[in-house]
């Protein structure tokens, strides 16, 4: 799993807002010890956004091989019909060249 910028950001923000809460709660200044707590709530969020952008990111690569495979199939799918359309088509007018 990939760290992303949001989570690191995020784990930043909780850690420096836990040390401002703390330091205002120390020194009774209830808006550092706010601006703290806010800062943290940040962090958690933006942690969590993080998480999302990681798991999505980790889903999308586990899916390329398969996603290939697939759009390989699809084409040999699409190649071959137009053979057989082809192909179809020549032995039609082939016969009614032959009567």
């Amino acid at each position: 799993m990939s760290t992303s910028d949001s989570t690191v950001k995020g784990k930043f923000n909780e850690v420096v807002g836990s040390m401002k809460q703390g330091i205002g709660e120390a020194v009774g200044s209830e808006k550092l010890a706010n601006e703290g707590a806010a800062e943290q709530v940040k962090g958690h969020a933006q942690q969590a956004w993080g998480a999302v952008k990681e798991g999505v990111h980790d889903a999308a690569n586990d899916r390329k091989p398969a996603a290939h495979a697939e759009a390989h199939d699809v084409r040999e799918r699409i190649t071959s019909t137009a053979q057989n359309v082809k192909e179809h088509i020549q032995d039609a007018f082939g016969e009614r060249k032959a009567s």
